[in-house]
């Protein structure tokens, strides 16, 4: 009998309303579709690509360069003493080293090109966190998750994206099109 009662008193604490878990109320965004029509965002995003493209020329046209430095020598190099095939040499390895500084500089973890991203766009997600958070109090939601991040919804229902209403919370228009493409 001792046995059978916790069993019963466990089943019974089960059954009482208080100790049932609340349902929560989930949401989810579309970042990519956000960013997408932010225009903060468009204009961050081409400065950046300027900036990449123009830091990519530079290596480029330092890698060139090189090329031409060894292309140089091996058309020469039976015409060189071993002095100097040996300084040549050197001098194309420095420069190749050189190259990939200069590319770890740019486009390296902590490169300028990250420094940029961090600088130029960390401002416009904090903004459109803040339109999330404020949406997600507005609308009661317990929980909002990224559908662009690395969170795989096998399914979601659409009355669940608040993306629009986190633009329109950023002051973004959508025109009526876009609108009806989301299901909102």
């Amino acid at each position: 009998m001792q046995s059978t009662l916790p069993k019963f008193a466990l089943l019974g604490l089960l059954l009482v309303p208080g100790v049932v878990a609340a349902q929560h109320k989930i949401a989810y965004v579309d970042s990519d579709f956000i960013y997408e029509r932010f225009p903060a965002f468009a204009t961050a995003q081409q400065t950046l690509d300027r900036m990449a493209q123009e830091w990519e020329a530079e290596v480029k046209g330092m890698q060139e360069e090189v090329d031409d430095k060894y292309r140089e020598y091996q058309a020469r190099e039976l015409l060189y003493t071993q002095d100097e095939r040996q300084r040549r040499q050197q001098e194309i390895v420095i420069a190749e080293e050189e190259v990939e500084r200069l590319r770890y500089l740019y486009f390296g973890p902590n490169g300028e090109l990250f420094k940029q991203q961090e600088q130029l766009l960390r401002p416009i997600q904090e903004q459109v966190l803040i339109a999330v958070e404020t949406v997600a109090e507005a609308e009661d939601y317990d929980y909002v998750f990224d559908r662009s991040g690395d969170f795989l919804f096998l399914f979601a229902i659409e009355r669940h994206n608040i993306s629009l209403l986190v633009l329109e919370e950023l002051g973004i228009d959508v025109d009526a099109s876009t609108r009806s493409n989301i299901g909102q």
